[in-house]
């Protein structure tokens, strides 16, 4: 099937082109922009609690006061705010409230901390939909307004508060995105020069999947809008290190194995027939491992996973078909033009150390799969110190004006006071709540440990419905206050509601509480899918039952590895708190489904060396030298790509780039490199079964062009060097081959 589309992908080059331009500008021009959102609750479903709670508040209080941001004013000098000073806070709360910004319905001046530290001005602004940026061009009036109106007078602002915080976070995504994207494309740079010695490969790779990310894209923001699914802001950023890693590496394969034809005295286009048909089914396999598994996502519920398996699914989808069907046609129109101006592709190297390790491993398969075994279970220990958080460690030393703000309230105030835990009570009889059942209850509210202080704040117009406050001692973000409101907090709010009502808690704890209980239900869910779908996809690939068992447990031990090294640099070296909450699912499904690429481009060659005839452990030893100088190159560009999310201020994201970029390096150069031919070789040809692997039968020259002796084509620049014929075999494989 796969020579058959190289043989199509040739034979209609231009026209494989222009399709792939007309198509790209008609879905870059008619798709629409890819909206986010940074709400935690547009997270999760309406069946948890926090939800339950946010809809009976919207429903009960659809005019109630909810700060979006918060104006934090401190003294320069550090000193209490005096009487003068708390009046002048008051005045400047007027003064924006003049200013009549677009969607600020209510600013209230609240009284100055405890120890009058600290005093805030909160803005309630009306809720926006998805991708509407006015109330955080709101924020960006009010900061510029307060600069003139606070000069001279000795006080420090900051504004603080979800709105404030969104529009920081937009912009660091932006800068991040920036640095991401040109550490990306450096390094492809520097090492496909390097590898290839030719900036043409280099120009044609970086052109190809930049055309491929705005197709991407375009596909993915418009079945964003046609299946009404929410985007968050990391999957821009996951984007770029996918597509342009993913894809520089199926360019690879499909390069290597093209060089290779060439070297053995293909014309051109024969050779890239050849190569599509070679490597084709393998980049498929690979791809649609990727792919599928991220698809298990939508098993999940939490919806912002939910989007992110389908887009990256897309993307990868677009990047198979765009290394299958434009590269190739574009490469073999080019010819050997491709490789200019080197020509080390005439020539076979010696890949001697590879050569070496392939021998070695040939010879003692069984140390090698002991070694390498240890080596991740010993690095897998360190997972058992995992904890999960969702605080973003960085309020303290961010320079981000939402962040310092926050830092500065939190001094003088109550820890939980920034976000406050929302109980909400509600009559299921239809009977107004009585004032005395109300008292008692926030009286219960204020001796459950943990909270510091609870208040009514608002009762609706019909009496049915109340809402507490209850502000909890501790950060409200931290594994502490999850604890309280995952346990005596919601016990006391349940069992001390009066009769003839129901309570729910909800808040920014709350909801992480209910985050955190989604994504330990998605480990029992989402992993074993996407597993069982891996191991379905190697199954159709080698036509094996066994193999895809061993193979599966090579990744699970490099998931481990992978979870191990992560905890121990960022919080046992770092001193972090923990990682944050998603990373075990992002980084199964980048590891697993990513890192499976090298063991089926390895475990496909040892089935194609085993079927020219060779023993299982000379199998390996050929399979190790031809296949692993590619699986090398593809991994330093691959974790290269996700190292560079490193250069990113946000933690979430360096926590992703260094775990995937770790994951996949022990993918391509412990698990393909040595534990998987290792294994394939002790199995022997009981790794196939229930397949039986036979040598191929001789085949006519016409069906495979790449078992006829080699050849001087009448390209000029395919004409031997003076010394000797570049297709001179260098080993059995080449003469099989």
């Amino acid at each position: 099937m796969f020579k058959a589309l190289g043989r199509f992908v040739v034979g209609h080059r231009w026209l494989v082109i222009l399709t792939w331009l007309i198509a790209g500008a008609a879905v870059i021009g008619f798709a629409p922009s890819l909206t986010t959102t940074s709400d935690q609750a547009e997270f999760l479903p309406g069946h948890y609690e926090s939800i339950q709670a946010q809809k009976i508040q919207e429903n009960a209080f659809p005019k109630g006061f909810s700060p979006s941001a918060i104006v934090v004013v401190t003294r320069e000098d550090g000193k209490p705010l005096s009487a003068a000073d708390s009046a002048k806070v008051t005045k400047l709360g007027k003064s924006l409230e003049a200013k009549k910004y677009d969607k600020v319905e209510q600013v209230v001046t609240t009284p100055p901390s405890p120890h009058k530290k600290v005093q805030t001005v909160m803005v309630s602004m009306a809720d926006v939909k998805a991708g509407d940026k006015s109330q955080q061009h709101a924020v960006e009036d009010m900061r510029d307004d307060l600069k003139p109106l606070v000069k001279g007078t000795g006080f420090k602002t900051g504004v603080t508060g979800d709105a404030a915080t969104q529009l920081d976070n937009e912009e660091a995504s932006k800068e991040a995105d920036g640095l991401i994207f040109l550490g990306t494309i450096g390094l492809i740079i520097v090492l496909l020069t390097i590898i290839f010695r030719s900036p043409t490969i280099t120009i044609l790779t970086i052109a190809g999947i930049t055309l491929v990310s705005q197709v991407a894209n375009g596909l993915i923001a418009t079945c964003a809008e046609v299946f009404h699914l929410k985007a968050d802001s990391s999957v821009s950023s996951l984007l770029i290190v996918v597509l342009f890693g993913v894809g520089t590496d199926y360019i690879l394969f499909l390069m290597f194995r093209y060089r290779e034809r060439l070297r053995l005295g293909e014309d051109p286009k024969t050779a890239m027939i050849s190569a599509v048909g070679r490597v084709g089914e393998a980049i498929a396999s690979a791809a649609g491992a990727v792919a599928v598994c991220f698809l298990a996502l939508l098993l999940s519920t939490l919806s912002f996973l939910v989007s992110m398996g389908p887009a990256l699914a897309i993307a990868i989808v677009v990047t198979l078909i765009a290394c299958l069907t434009l590269i190739p046609a574009i490469v073999s129109l080019m010819g050997t033009k491709v490789f200019w101006p080197s020509k080390s592709w005439r020539h076979e190297p010696r890949a001697a150390r590879f050569g070496a390790i392939g021998n070695a491993v040939g010879r003692r398969p069984g140390l090698f799969v002991i070694g390498s075994g240890l080596l991740m279970i010993a690095v897998a220990i360190g997972a058992f110190g995992y904890k999960p958080t969702f605080a973003s460690d960085e309020s303290a030393t961010s320079t981000k004006e939402s962040q310092v703000a926050l830092h500065a309230m939190s001094q003088d105030l109550p820890a939980g006071s920034t976000n406050p835990s929302s109980v909400l009570m509600r009559s299921t009889k239809g009977e107004k709540l009585k004032p005395a059942d109300m008292t008692a209850f926030v009286s219960k509210l204020k001796q459950v440990k943990g909270v510091g202080d609870a208040s009514r704040t608002q009762l609706s117009k019909d009496g049915r419905t109340a809402e507490f406050n209850a502000v909890l001692k501790m950060d409200p973000n931290g594994r502490e206050a999850m604890d309280i409101v995952r346990g005596p907090l919601r016990t006391t709010a349940h069992e001390a509601a009066p009769a003839g009502t129901e309570t729910k808690v909800g808040g920014i704890t709350s909801v992480f509480v209910d985050i955190n209980k989604a994504v330990n239900r998605d480990f029992s869910v989402v992993f074993p899918t996407a597993a069982v779908l891996i191991m379905l996809i190697l199954g159709l690939l080698l036509r094996s039952v066994v193999a895809p068992i061993y193979l599966m447990v090579s990744v699970a031990l490099g998931f481990g590895a992978t979870l191990g090294a992560t905890v121990i640099l960022f919080q046992q070296i770092e001193g972090k708190s923990g990682l944050t909450f998603f990373l075990p699912v992002i980084m199964y499904l980048f590891v697993v489904a990513i890192g499976t690429d090298y063991n089926i481009l390895m475990v496909a060659r040892l089935r194609e060396e085993a079927k020219e005839g060779l023993s299982p452990r000379e199998a390996t030893a050929k399979s190790i030298q031809h296949a692993g100088p590619t699986i090398a190159a593809a991994g330093v560009i691959l974790a290269g790509t996700f190292a560079s999310m490193l250069l990113a201020s946000d933690t979430s994201l360096s926590q992703i780039g260094f775990a995937v970029a770790f994951g996949i390096m022990i993918s391509s150069f412990v698990m393909a490199m040595f534990f998987t031919p290792a294994l394939t070789a002790l199995f022997g040809k009981a790794a196939w079964w229930p397949r039986r692997i036979r040598p191929d039968a001789p085949v006519n020259d016409q069906d495979d062009p790449g078992r006829r002796a080699p050849h001087h084509p009448a390209d000029p620049e395919q004409v031997p060097a003076q010394g000797g014929s570049p297709y001179t075999p260098h080993s059995s494989y080449d003469r099989r081959d």
